[in-house]
């Protein structure tokens, strides 16, 4: 026969006047408030109340309230599983906190969001309790749980743990929790390899230069660096995408990315125009050179800086042309083919050079031969003329610009041209020094800046415009003032669609493409 809601209020009654130390003896009156659990709604209501409120009375049936406060946290009636997941927290203490815990890591897939914010609060109330013996469900589960448990588990920990205050996340519960991720990066996810760094990346004691080389070993475990890349398995190139992000803000002076460059440099740009895009929309040549400019000025000690700086040399030549003849060997006008200029790549390809090539200042001149060396500063040259036009078109379109006018996508998509467009100037011309410099320092086109001003752009003269300047003009232009910003960060991750296209008064036709890579086909360059 069922529990009625007259006998729940009498046995309540009943444990409620005894006195503590007599609580023991009315066994019979807590066992009838478990019974409750078997009752209608209104019952289960009350039991959902009453059974924790007198649960630490009874440790001979713990087990059967707490399997009885499961059965109500399951119940069909949401309004009962809220009740019964909102008082769970009373339940947790002594060795009770683990199973708490991993009841409630498992009630994380629940879909009704009233409910599942009810679970994270009270993870986080016994997490206050005892956090090392709670993080124990929670990795119970991610270890073992099924799989939207798992997922929702990491995400818990991705979000709470840097709330927690100091006296919660000590030491001790530190280690534990790089213990236990480092178990689950046995097999994960790439989502979740991005959430466990996350979760490793926030923890006080790893924020030393040790704790972050010893992240970075763990991404390069995961990173599989002792392996040739199979550039057309979109599977291997993202996981190396995904690890290199987030090595990325690891590396310091001290925390070094050379084994990455030199895997970049071994298996990467070689493979460069075969490699399978993770993702439809993402531009993956544009993302790994990007990934390596990032990480090149971080280089330690390399024992293959020589054979790192020939490949992207190699890979310079791919995305420098050669200047078009104007005539054939017959007379005939061959300026059909204009070569298109990829800014974006020569701008990343150009920054890692000049960064590794301060390790080996000499290499243009002792490990190039003099033919090649002279076919590299015609390239350079020809690169340089086409810089020179489409600045000066850039500051005149700019000119005057400031505030709103400047965050129209139009302007948006002229502020980084004229970015990536200067950073590659100021290269070529240390670049062009004899014998040649790295010495100039430049910020990447689509890294934040501190200060974000209106770009103050002066009007070119006469001179500057005029198609009769000598290659020292061409390649020393009035750049932007140095105070001068950019204010336009493009989006990471998942590149956007086309931002849209830019023709200037001149011929020449930019595109604001997917992966934000910039192209000019250059038109009268060529006939000054």
């Amino acid at each position: 026969m069922a529990v009625t809601i007259e006998e729940l209020y009498r046995n309540y009654g009943i444990l409620a006047d005894a006195k503590p130390e007599d609580l023991g003896q009315h066994k019979y009156a807590y066992q009838v408030i478990l019974d409750g659990v078997k009752g209608g709604p209104k019952e289960k209501r009350l039991a959902a109340q009453f059974i924790p409120k007198f649960f630490s009375s009874f440790p001979e049936l713990a087990d059967a309230a707490i399997n009885a406060q499961l059965d109500l946290c399951e119940d069909e009636d949401v309004s009962i599983r809220r009740q019964a997941i909102k008082e769970l927290p009373r339940f947790a203490a002594g060795e009770n906190i683990v199973r708490v815990a991993d009841i409630l890591t498992q009630l994380l897939q629940t879909d009704d969001s009233a409910e599942f914010s009810q679970v994270n609060t009270a993870l986080v109330s016994i997490f206050k309790m005892d956090a090392k013996a709670t993080l124990r469900g929670l990795f119970s589960q991610i270890l073992q749980g099924e799989d939207i448990v798992r997922e929702r588990a990491i995400k818990f920990l991705s979000i709470k743990l840097k709330t927690l205050p100091e006296d919660t996340m000590t030491k001790e519960v530190e280690d534990y929790v790089f213990t236990e991720t480092k178990k689950v990066l046995e097999d994960v996810t790439g989502e979740e390899f991005v959430l466990l760094m996350r979760i490793l990346m926030a923890l006080k004691g790893l924020q030393t230069v040790n704790g972050r080389q010893q992240l970075v070993e763990l991404v390069v475990e995961q990173a599989f660096l002792e392996q040739a890349l199979n550039p057309a398995d979109p599977d291997t190139v993202d996981r190396l995408l995904q690890c290199t992000r987030q090595a990325l803000p690891l590396f310091s002076k001290n925390v070094h990315s050379s084994r990455f460059v030199t895997y970049f440099c071994d298996h990467v740009l070689p493979n460069l125009s075969t490699l399978t895009s993770p993702v439809a929309e993402l531009d993956i040549q544009q993302e790994v050179l990007k990934l390596l400019a990032e990480m090149s000025p971080f280089c330690g000690d390399m024992e293959k800086v020589e054979a790192n700086l020939l490949m992207l040399f190699e890979k310079l030549l791919e995305f420098m042309p050669l200047p078009p003849e104007a005539e054939g060997e017959n007379g005939e006008n061959t300026m059909s083919e204009e070569p298109k200029l990829q800014f974006s790549y020569v701008e990343c390809l150009l920054f890692s050079f000049h960064q590794l090539g301060k390790k080996l200042p000499d290499f243009l001149i002792d490990k190039i031969n003099a033919e090649r060396l002279k076919d590299f500063k015609i390239r350079l040259q020809y690169f340089a003329r086409g810089l020179q036009v489409y600045i000066r078109q850039l500051r005149v379109a700019l000119q005057g610009k400031t505030g709103d006018a400047l965050k129209t996508d139009e302007n948006k998509i002229k502020v980084v041209a004229l970015k990536i467009t200067n950073n590659i100037n100021v290269l070529i011309k240390d670049l062009f020094h004899n014998p040649p410099s790295y010495k100039s320092t430049v910020t990447l086109s689509w890294r934040p800046v501190q200060k974000a001003e209106a770009v103050a752009l002066k009007r070119p003269s006469g001179e500057e415009m005029g198609t009769g300047s000598t290659m020292k003009k061409l390649l020393s232009p009035p750049l932007p003032r140095r105070n001068a910003r950019q204010i336009y960060n493009p989006p990471s991750g998942k590149y956007s669609a086309t931002i849209g296209n830019f023709t200037n008064g001149e011929g020449g036709t930019w595109v604001g493409c997917k992966g934000r890579v910039y192209y000019w086909k250059l038109s009268k360059l060529t006939s000054k």
